[in-house]
């Protein structure tokens, strides 16, 4: 039995964050481009709210938020971990961080194969953001979380 845990990165898991986006099968091919070049550095953790799921000592996926204006700006899961419900449970976990730091929405623009997904998992369509030449030649899908606050007592 895997057990997993979820745990805010430190600048010591900027590498392994960095192959895990390399080597997803999702950004290959026609959508390579976007992340050509792309580094999770140290200083992006030290000012992003970003959080690692482990499975023993292997990182499974991770998510990281931009504060203002809310948005999800990276969320991966490992290929060898795809539909092991990881993904469900970052969201989940982003949820209640975006909920902590006062978020009442949480913007996704995202990688267009993922929209179903997170559409699954209660983020609303609010349209498209159009192609950003030359890296980016196709449209996103413009999404929203709406974050549930808990009721005081």
């Amino acid at each position: 039995m895997t057990s997993y845990r979820i745990s805010r990165a430190s600048a010591s898991d900027a590498g392994r964050l960095t192959a895990l986006m390399h080597e997803s099968a999702a950004y290959q091919g026609e959508y390579a481009s976007i992340l050509e070049g792309y580094r999770v550095t140290e200083d992006y953790l030290a000012t992003h709210p970003a959080f690692v799921a482990h499975a023993q000592r292997d990182v499974v996926g991770f998510y990281s938020l931009i504060e203002y204006p809310a948005e999800l700006d990276l969320l991966f899961v490992a290929d060898s971990a795809q539909g092991t419900g990881i993904g469900a449970w970052l969201i989940e976990h982003m949820l209640g961080q975006a909920a902590d730091l006062g978020m009442t929405e949480l913007r996704v623009v995202s990688h267009p194969p993922a929209a179903g997904f997170y559409e699954r998992m209660g983020a609303r369509r609010v349209g498209v953001v159009p192609p950003n030449p030359p890296k980016i030649t196709w449209e996103r899908p413009e999404l929203v979380f709406d974050v549930k606050h808990p009721p005081h007592d």
